[in-house]
């Protein structure tokens, strides 16, 4: 049942829940509505960690580092323990949006981007993830096993194109996605493709642990995982915002 490449919806981390007995069950409205919550906390943070940086230049590398290792700890705690989610998922959303709001000037910095496309990758996520959520409540998007499987082997196999171009980088071997080439954009984009169906996937786990009796506080959790999904869509819309401008110019 449990077939996902979110971390936080796999069978490893899900396997143990208790299910509810006295009739509060999670719903996907619920985990919905946490979701918005903690779309809310991720922007504050990301407005912070701008506002500081431009301010203040050398406090990035402190929010990033605050960010990076402090949302880290945040999702492994949430992972382990999903029933502390309704305090660890908006700590996960406020710590990710410092990582999200300095993202948001290195890279259209990096690639030579009008900060305009910043703008762009925020409403295009936001409009992807209502039109999947309509698509998904609507039946337009069926998730069925070919569906999973289609969609978790894309996932793994752009995780370990990122690994290898990672570790090919240290040895002083240029990364092609760092550039603005058709190859380097349309690998971007797929990638912003294959996060925009993992969402589907989301949903239809969370409907799955609904329908099962999964307890309340699960809305929270499933709430943490989406964002985890959306951090992952956001980044790749960005990239990919920022190499199409550059690449136009």
């Amino acid at each position: 049942m449990f077939k996902s490449s979110n971390p936080a919806l796999s069978e490893s981390t899900l396997k143990d829940i208790r299910y509810a007995t006295d009739g509060a069950v999670m719903s996907l409205n619920g985990t919905i509505y946490k979701t918005l919550f903690g779309l809310l906390l991720l922007f504050a943070g990301g407005y912070y960690s701008v506002y500081t940086i431009i301010n203040s230049p050398a406090s990035a590398n402190i929010l990033l580092l605050t960010g990076a290792i402090g949302g880290l700890i945040a999702a492994m705690v949430t992972i382990f323990k999903p029933q502390v989610a309704r305090y660890t998922m908006p700590l996960y959303a406020i710590l990710e949006g410092l990582v999200l709001g300095a993202a948001s000037l290195f890279i259209p910095a990096y690639f030579g981007a009008p900060t305009a496309v910043v703008g762009q990758a925020i409403l295009a996520t936001a409009v992807t993830f209502f039109v999947m959520l309509i698509m998904y409540r609507t039946r337009i998007i069926k998730v069925t096993e070919t569906f999973k499987g289609v969609v978790l082997a894309a996932t793994f196999g752009i995780a370990i194109v990122y690994f290898v171009l990672m570790i090919m980088s240290f040895f002083g071997t240029g990364n092609f996605l760092m550039g603005t080439s058709a190859l380097s954009i349309g690998v971007t984009a797929f990638a912003a493709v294959i996060a925009a169906l993992n969402l589907a996937m989301d949903f239809d786990l969370i409907e799955k642990m609904n329908q099962m009796g999964a307890p309340k506080y699960m809305e929270w959790y499933g709430a943490f995982s989406i964002l985890v999904t959306l951090v992952w869509l956001y980044l790749e819309l960005l990239r990919l915002f920022a190499k199409l401008s550059s690449s136009n110019r």
